[in-house]
């Protein structure tokens, strides 16, 4: 075994422990909104940035589902962070396009699939949703599967539906992948389906969704919705959508 290489999940929180940083966990913190009654109510940090976390990440490469467990349980959110980037490293590397029909790559993609659904839960901020749901659930999306596309669509319809707002999150940001294939059915689907939503950062989400449609598979799908919805969409979701769009056009959606 090289020195750099974590077999445990000991000595991933080890090193993650290691790079405590208090001033930067304040801050982020703050910026993650841990106080009472805010979205991130109860969340912990030790202050370490991305960068460092998927340096300590790109050393897990052997780390068993039973050690990503136990750092995806982890109370810090660095150390599910962590998790999490193993996880999309592992998918993306099963992914390539030499193994995509291959039984055993399959059944290895499936089985993070269902490890990464059944701890959603803990997959329980905006960042850690971002950073890793369409890398995952995204790509499965789009990849052969013990599971067939109804079962896939059935999949995201319960996170929609779900009371976790981070699951209900995971519905939209996912469709990010098919997006960058050319395919607009999930966005406008989930779009549609959280265009009431109550929440600002669900708003954000399925503006930014719609602005990656505009962009990746035209502006006139973007405005067909736009067309179709702009009276009830939130101000902040239409906001984001446009954002991309030229000034007097986006006077014009807003005025409307």
């Amino acid at each position: 075994m090289q020195a750099d290489e974590f077999k445990t999940a000991g000595q991933v929180i080890a090193c993650l422990h290691g790079l405590v940083n208090p001033e930067q966990a304040r801050h982020l913190m703050r910026f993650f909104k841990t106080a009472p009654g805010q979205y991130g109510h109860g969340d912990q940090f030790l202050g370490i940035k991305v960068p460092i976390t998927r340096a300590v990440a790109t050393r897990c490469d052997e780390l068993p589902l039973s050690d990503i467990e136990v750092l995806i349980e982890s109370a810090w959110h660095e150390v599910r962070l962590c998790a999490l980037l193993v996880l999309v490293k592992r998918f993306e590397r099963l992914s390539q396009r030499k193994l995509i029909n291959k039984d055993a790559a399959v059944a290895q993609r499936d089985e993070i699939v269902d490890f990464y659904l059944s701890h959603a839960r803990c997959v329980n901020n905006w960042d850690l949703v971002d950073l890793s749901v369409y890398k995952i659930l995204g790509k499965w999306l789009l990849l052969p599967s013990k599971y067939n596309d109804n079962e896939k669509l059935a999949t995201l319809d319960r996170l929609a539906g779900s009371d976790n707002l981070w699951e209900q999150r995971m519905s939209i940001v996912c469709t990010m992948e098919p997006l960058r294939h050319g395919d607009a059915y999930f966005t406008l689907r989930y779009a549609r389906r959280h265009l009431h939503h109550s929440h600002d950062l669900m708003h954000k989400a399925v503006g930014w969704l719609l602005r990656e449609m505009g962009k990746r598979v035209g502006l006139a799908t973007l405005r067909e919705f736009l067309g179709e919805h702009k009276h009830e969409m939130p101000r902040t979701m239409l906001r984001y959508a446009i954002e991309r769009m030229p000034k007097e056009e986006r006077k014009q959606w807003m005025m409307k």
